[in-house]
């Protein structure tokens, strides 16, 4: 449970900093503790999204993955947080990305703060 947590604000924080960097990702509210609970419920979403999702996608584009030596990978992590985003709209939260390259970007993003927080965080 606590590497969930860990996981869940390690996500936050990179999609914060996605959408403070890629212009074509949105992250709005009234006030930071808006836009803080918002995040955090975005990154629920996005955990939701490469746990269920993610695995199916990348198993029915294997061939693409073997094919690009493994740079689908970055659109399939675009196709992941632009789904997030479908997702947080149905949930009314206050994240939109508004294309397939702002999606690209902001995956690429995510991507690279995730990796270096984790590597902050790691307990080893």
């Amino acid at each position: 449970m606590k590497g969930f947590a860990i996981k869940t604000l390690i996500n936050a924080a990179a999609i914060w900093v996605a959408a403070w960097i890629v212009s074509g990702i949105t992250l709005t509210g009234d006030d930071w503790q808006h836009k803080t609970l918002t995040v955090l419920a975005v990154a629920l979403v996005f955990g939701v999204v490469n746990w269920l999702i993610k695995p199916v996608v990348q198993l029915f584009s294997l061939p693409l993955f073997i094919l690009t030596l493994g740079l689908f990978t970055f659109i399939v992590n675009a196709l992941m947080l632009w789904l997030t985003s479908w997702a947080s709209d149905k949930l009314d939260l206050d994240f939109h990305v508004d294309g397939f390259w702002s999606a690209l970007f902001g995956a690429l993003i995510v991507s690279l703060v995730s990796w270096g927080l984790s590597l902050a965080l790691d307990e080893d």
